[in-house]
């Protein structure tokens, strides 16, 4: 077989897993928000740099946990859990310099405090005010008098 038709069947081989791919994200997307409604939800990974170490994801709320997946990952798992009582906004500031750019457009950033240090995301304005009103709609026996990681 001529060289020219192996590439041509190679080029056809890897559209057909790129497809695959995007496919397969669509899918995942529908799966997940079966459970719950998700929404745009970006984390810091990385604040040694000012403005970076962003990765775009999906939130979802599942029971009393607030669940980020990894919007190009196939993993139907979350990769970072953050339960309801752990929680705790610190404050809220608009993206700054190349942080524009990193994250979809119209987020805010919200700076939260949990018994493992600070965790930072970005979300929509809409999703800002569902996730306050989810933090302060604690199940019912919570009391709010304890730290949060003695609820």
């Amino acid at each position: 077989m001529p060289a020219w038709q192996w590439l041509l069947d190679s080029a056809g081989v890897v559209l057909l897993l790129v497809l695959a791919y995007g496919l397969l994200l669509v899918i995942r997307r529908r799966v997940l928000s079966r459970n719950g409604g998700t929404f745009e939800l970006s984390y810091r990974v990385r604040s040694s740099s000012t403005g970076r170490g962003w990765v775009l994801g999906i939130g979802r709320y599942y029971e009393d946990h607030l669940e980020w997946f990894r919007i190009f990952s196939p993993a139907p798992r979350p990769r970072l859990r953050w339960a309801r009582a752990d929680l705790v906004i610190v404050g809220q500031r608009d993206p700054e310099g190349a942080e524009t750019f990193a994250l979809y457009g119209g987020h805010r950033i919200v700076e939260c405090r949990t018994p493992d240090g600070p965790v930072e995301l970005a979300m929509s304005l809409s999703a800002v005010t569902g996730f306050s009103a989810w933090l302060e709609a604690g199940p019912p026996g919570t009391d709010w008098n304890q730290p949060p990681s003695n609820r």
